[in-house]
């Protein structure tokens, strides 16, 4: 399911996102990160990262967004915008191996996945690409027929 999103709708996506980093809680990393995942239904769910002093157990921001979607019962998505601040992180940051990963469980490959630098609450850059440019080749549970090595 290819999606292009009107300004408007990616607007209120970006403006949702940027509400949601505002919630970030990343006391060691200062690093903040909102996400909000456009569901097929319409509903925008929103995510941010929520670290931990174990690093191990900090989650993401499009990870937090895509479980508050699968509770609520959603199952098809359209589109993910990413929001951080490029103030500290500069002007490009993706989604992390994890999320590409669980994003794929979910979403199709030609999803549109938006990261959006913000200064100051102001969209400053905007990329988009599809998840399948994030992960080519995620893992599946898909059972291949065995074939004997050639020698």
């Amino acid at each position: 399911m290819s999606t292009t999103l009107s300004k408007a709708a990616l607007t209120d996506l970006i403006t949702a996102a940027i509400r949601a980093m505002s919630n970030s809680y990343s006391p060691y990393s200062k690093f903040k990160v909102g996400a909000a995942l456009l569901a097929k239904s319409g509903k925008i769910y929103g995510g941010t990262n929520i670290e931990n002093a174990s690093s191990g157990l900090t989650n993401c921001a499009e990870r937090t967004a895509l479980f508050s979607a699968v509770v609520a019962g959603e199952r098809e998505f359209k589109a993910l915008v990413v929001v951080f601040d490029d103030k500290s992180f500069g002007p490009l940051s993706t989604p992390c191996g994890a999320c590409r990963q669980v994003l794929a469980e979910f979403c199709a490959p030609d999803m549109p996945i938006y990261t959006v630098g913000v200064t100051a609450g102001k969209a400053n850059h905007i990329m988009q690409k599809r998840l399948k440019d994030y992960i080519p080749f995620p893992f599946t549970m898909e059972i291949k027929p065995k074939k004997a090595p050639k020698k």
